[in-house]
């Protein structure tokens, strides 16, 4: 065996390394299980596996979720019950609309109406102030004298004059 030749670099490399492969072979084996020594104890400490808690965790998540849901949907028939509620009252408040502009457009009609018989009546009665203006005074007919007095102080006196005949009623002292 000469010192030069490959199998012996090799053998000179193995003894330089000599015990320590088995070293640190065997302080990575101690570091392992002082590792899964601490999680059991651990575990075993606590008295809860991760998936237990995991589990336990998603069920109340779940729970959550599900009250949560529930409330919305209460809340939304809520929501829907006043919308309801809101659409039944402008249904409402628009058949009264529709009802009031009935009748306001059937008092309008009737209002125009009653202006037109008043400006007809306006014109009828501007036509015969004009009709009676126009027309020549007539003498009035004297009224007859009464036969009877209806006191006996009462006095009737009858006055001619011109054509007609006036009658003039005084009450004269008692003679007496």
């Amino acid at each position: 065996m000469i010192d030069g030749t490959p199998e012996f670099t090799y053998i000179n490399t193995m003894r330089r390394i000599g015990a320590q492969p088995v070293a640190i072979t065997a302080v990575v084996v101690v570091a392992l299980l002082i590792g899964i020594g601490s999680v059991v104890a651990w575990r075993g400490y606590t008295g809860a596996a991760p998936e237990q808690e995991r589990v336990t965790t998603a069920r109340v998540n779940q729970a959550r979720v599900a009250q949560a849901s529930e409330r919305l949907v209460e809340k939304t028939k809520g929501l829907e019950e006043s919308q309801q509620q809101s659409i039944d009252q402008l249904q409402v408040v628009q058949d009264q609309l529709q009802v009031m502009t009935k009748l306001l457009a059937s008092q309008q009609v009737e209002t125009r109406k009653l202006s037109e018989q008043v400006g007809s009546i306006s014109g009828t009665l501007d036509a015969l102030r004009q009709s009676f203006a126009s027309v020549p005074p007539v003498a009035e007919p004297v009224p007859a004298a009464r036969t009877r007095a209806r006191h006996s102080r009462a006095r009737v006196t009858v006055v001619r004059a011109r054509p007609k005949a006036v009658v003039q009623r005084t009450r004269g002292k008692s003679r007496g």
